[in-house]
């Protein structure tokens, strides 16, 4: 169980990570073409989801990896997961219903890696 942990965390780091460098890399003009709820969204908002899911990415795994306040581990997918329930809900206002199942499964995985790293499997 501690290694499908661990693979659930480094999977769902790179996928934070990499939507989260490209919101905050890309102007909002050039994500809409990807990312059409950014329509919606005030461009501050985007750079700011970016940040929090680099970050959240960071958290899911260098805490567990180095052993300092591994605690954070969990708490980072706990974030995760609420991210992505937000994800969720606005992929299925837009139909967007297969990034919604996507988005669904990632939060499934947040949810799991926070079980197992608040509960049996902590760190």
């Amino acid at each position: 169980m501690t290694i499908l942990l661990w693979v659930l965390q480094i999977g769902l780091a790179a996928i934070l990570l990499g939507a989260g460098l490209t919101k905050v890399s890309q102007p909002t003009e050039k994500l809409r073409d990807r990312m059409s709820w950014v329509d919606g969204v005030p461009p501050g908002q985007v750079t700011a989801l970016g940040a929090v899911e680099v970050l959240g990415a960071v958290g899911l795994v260098l805490p567990a990896a180095t052993g300092i306040a591994p605690v954070f581990t969990p708490l980072a997918a706990v974030g995760a997961a609420v991210v992505m329930l937000g994800a969720v809900v606005i992929h299925v206002r837009a139909r967007e219903y297969p990034a919604a199942a996507l988005t669904g499964l990632l939060l499934v995985a947040a949810l799991l890696v926070a079980w197992g790293r608040f509960g049996p499997y902590a760190l």
